[in-house]
């Protein structure tokens, strides 16, 4: 197994995890990058985007339990900038404008990617059952450029999962 996967398994909850032979056949197609962060041989998280043109979405990123806090997301995060300079980059995060059990964390998160030069696009989605806000590193984006990611690279059938709430 890759070594990423089962970090991928463990951070992310199974209702918001697309199946990872799905993501590597996406990999060898070049519309999605997988990115594994370490710090010499230590694992310290990681990174997956779809792209689609000048759009790039950093679907999943995760720092591992033990190497929180201690900045390796918010380099992490400047380093995939520098690598995708030039392009919108933009991410989604659970709802925090409406109450759930976790919410307290996903304000903290909320917070973390505000710290890091995200910003608000005040564009909100359902995707695939969950409430998302979506936050771009300086840029702009619609609606219909946000689809169209998952379309390139899921396809229509996925991307009709994908729903703008008001």
């Amino acid at each position: 197994m890759l070594a990423g996967a089962g970090h991928y398994l463990h951070a992310f909850p199974a209702c918001e995890r697309k199946p990872f032979a799905l993501i590597r056949q996406k990999q060898s197609e070049n519309l999605v990058d997988i990115f594994m962060l370490k710090d010499g041989d230590t694992f310290c998280g990681l990174a997956i985007t779809m792209k689609a043109n000048d759009l790039v979405l950093l679907d999943y990123f995760a720092i591992a339990k033990d190497r929180r806090g201690m900045g390796y997301g918010s380099a992490a995060l400047q380093m995939l900038y520098d690598h995708f300079a030039g392009k919108r980059f933009f991410l989604e995060i659970e709802s925090t404008l409406e109450e759930s059990e976790n919410r307290q964390q996903r304000l903290m998160r909320k917070q973390f990617y505000l710290k890091n030069h995200l910003t608000e696009l005040g564009l909100l989605a359902n995707v695939f059952g969950t409430d998302m806000e979506l936050l771009s590193y300086r840029a702009s984006l619609t609606f219909e450029e946000y689809i169209r990611v998952y379309e390139t690279v899921y396809g229509q059938e996925k991307a009709a999962c994908v729903k703008k709430l008001p």
